[in-house]
């Protein structure tokens, strides 16, 4: 089949500058190369780093970049801001890009166009083509508190979801929906099976130290507050918190208001927690590698939760909370607190881990041979058969 991959108009593909969608297109593309099944063309933002890029030589994957950085376009987006519809669905930038990417999708012919978590571009799309149009989606983008939810749903002729909660969301619109199915995501687990720990000794831990692991960004609905506060509730001087991330993926600024109020709460045990800033995807095997579990405690409904597949590939014993579609991949393998008293409940299972290695060594046993599931090779072999059954 002939098929034409539309991204969120935010990240490039190959995914140079990472993202967890644009990762996940690269499985697919990856997949697809190895294997030949299709004929795909992404339409993707350009970036710099894209040139040479060995994907870009791929026979069966064909990649469609769209210039939004140089002057000449950001002329063109001013352009187009003036002009634009009112009734336009997403910010200004993004649809221009869609609009570029429309003006060379709707020349050529496409047997399925794929929307990657942009449900709103259906509202234009569907008037310029007669493809099977698809959404794959990763965010809870489409439920019935959505603006126009109705006729999105109506216009997709597939919905792919990251996890069943997700679909459960989708649902909301529809309760006899037959047209979502589940593909649950992968990663490269080969990344954090092959990983060597850093010494701990760079960081400044101690063998004798148990270390706590937490990876991601450092925002309010993450949970990581409530893991700070959980730590000092314990008052285990051998207990120490390793955070890994910044308040958004690449940066590393350490002066938003949130990030202030994790550090203020952090003085009173200042010898135990350690903020690493943010960390190259690449290396963040390592530091999971010298930790001895891995807590996710999130605080708001995960579409799915990446962080707790690598915590769990990593071999980590794993603490997380019932949050949207992370019990769909941990069940069985990690304990799972509730959200309510949250903080004595993190303690709690935390403190159990530290008193019990015997229960640690079956958690992290059992964490890897689960993380099997979420390999990069099995997410893209589902997520095609999804896509040649689902009409």
């Amino acid at each position: 089949m002939k098929i034409a991959i539309l991204t969120s108009g935010i990240l490039p593909v190959p995914a140079v500058q990472g993202g967890a969608v644009e990762n996940l297109i690269d499985f697919c593309l990856e997949y697809n190369d190895i294997h030949k099944i299709h004929e795909i063309t992404v339409y993707s933002l350009y970036h710099p780093a894209l040139k040479n890029h060995p994907a870009l030589k791929s026979k069966t994957n064909h990649y469609h970049y769209i210039d939004t950085s140089s002057i000449f376009a950001k002329v063109l987006k001013y352009i187009y801001l003036i002009f634009k519809s009112k009734d336009e669905y997403y910010h200004y930038t993004v649809e221009y890009f869609f609009e570029r990417a429309l003006y060379d999708l709707r020349k050529r012919h496409y047997d399925i166009i794929i929307v990657e978590n942009r449900p709103g571009y259906i509202l234009k799309l569907k008037r310029k083509t007669k493809a099977k149009i698809v959404l794959h989606q990763e965010n809870d983008y489409l439920n019935n508190m959505v603006p126009q939810g109705q006729c999105i749903y109506d216009a997709f002729d597939l919905i792919i979801n990251t996890s069943s909660y997700i679909t459960k969301r989708v649902t909301t619109i529809n309760a006899n929906d037959s047209k979502c199915k589940t593909v649950l995501n992968g990663i490269d687990t080969k990344r954090f099976y092959d990983a060597k720990p850093l010494p701990r000794r760079i960081l400044g831990l101690e063998d004798k130290d148990f270390v706590i692991v937490y990876s991601g960004r450092l925002t309010k609905e993450k949970g990581i507050l409530e893991l700070i506060l959980a730590i000092k509730h314990l008052n285990v001087p051998d207990i120490k918190l390793l955070i890994i991330g910044a308040d958004f993926y690449g940066s590393n600024q350490k002066d938003t208001k949130f990030i202030q109020l994790l550090v203020k709460e952090s003085l009173e045990i200042k010898k135990q927690v350690l903020f690493t800033g943010y960390i190259d995807y690449p290396k963040i095997p390592s530091y999971l590698k010298i930790s001895d579990i891995a807590v996710v405690p999130s605080m708001w409904d995960e579409p799915f939760g990446l962080t707790v597949v690598e915590a769990m590939a990593a071999g980590l014993p794993l603490i997380t909370t019932r949050s949207g579609g992370i019990p769909e991949i941990c069940e069985g393998v990690a304990t799972i607190v509730e959200r309510d008293n949250i903080i004595e409940n993190l303690a709690n299972a935390i403190f159990d881990l530290y008193q019990h290695p015997g229960k640690r060594k079956q958690m992290s046993a059992a964490s890897l041979e689960r993380s099997k599931l979420f390999d990069k090779e099995t997410y893209a072999k589902n997520f095609y058969k999804a896509l040649e059954n689902g009409f």
